[in-house]
């Protein structure tokens, strides 16, 4: 497990976007970046879910968050612009983005994989999180230094058999992180790395491994150590870098 004892300021007055911040990983990193002093923006498809979550950081007592119900399936490019305006109007400007939503798909050949859901997958896990950085850029543009975090996974680094759209969205993302860190780098505040969280205790996770014993797993609030690490400034010199939640690197 990545091992970093992050600072209890790490992330005071920062405004950082979480996708897919309703459950899973995505709530334990609205947690986590709350109690270390940031604003976080919850993004996702139910409405519900986040208000929720938005109830559990204010009862903590919390930097009140913002709450932006999008469904990455269906949104299009006016919809992302107007997000950009909204959190230039607010807030000013944007210090981190948390790639977190993402959709499996169908575990299937790709002889059988449905087009369809094929072309969901690639919307929800790759073409909304390019269409929401490229948006969002000007904002992470005036931060004094700004993170973007992609989630990567084990199968998009090494293909593996009847895991189809979701494996070849996960190299895509991979790509995209690459490219855009080396774009960035030396011209920009903003760095960009990729997580690849592991088997963790989330929903995704029980779906794709049914007969997995969920408990052997570490929950999403265990693997919260190297989220942190690359959204604070600790990680400032680190770029264009893909690593594992639960590998055994420290900071």
């Amino acid at each position: 497990m990545f091992t970093y004892d992050a600072p209890e300021a790490l992330l005071k007055d920062r405004i950082i976007l979480i996708t897919g911040a309703g459950d899973g990983i995505g709530r334990a990193a609205a947690h986590a970046y709350a109690a270390h002093g940031a604003t976080v923006v919850l993004l996702g498809r139910t409405l519900e879910k986040l208000e929720k979550v938005y109830d559990e950081l204010e009862a903590a007592g919390y930097p009140q968050p913002a709450i932006v119900p999008l469904n990455l399936d269906t949104a299009a490019e006016h919809d992302y612009i107007e997000l950009a305006n909204q959190l230039e109007e607010t807030f000013g400007r944007l210090d981190g983005i948390l790639h977190n939503a993402g959709m499996l798909g169908v575990l299937t050949s790709i002889e059988n994989y449905d087009p369809i859901i094929w072309q969901q997958v690639m919307q929800v896990n790759v073409n909304a999180p390019f269409l929401l950085t490229q948006t969002l850029l000007p904002l992470l543009n005036r931060s004094k230094d700004a993170s973007v975090i992609f989630t990567s996974s084990g199968v998009g680094r090494k293909g593996r058999a009847h895991w189809g759209a979701y494996a070849v969205s996960k190299f895509a993302t991979e790509g995209m992180a690459q490219v855009l860190a080396d774009e960035l780098e030396n011209i920009s505040p903003v760095r960009v790395n990729c997580i690849n969280p592991g088997a963790t205790r989330t929903a995704m996770r029980a779906y794709a491994y049914p007969a997995e014993m969920p408990e052997n797993n570490p929950t999403p609030e265990q693997i919260m150590p190297l989220y942190l690490y690359l959204m604070g400034p600790d990680s400032l010199n680190v770029n264009g870098q893909s690593i594992d939640a639960q590998g055994n690197g420290s900071a």
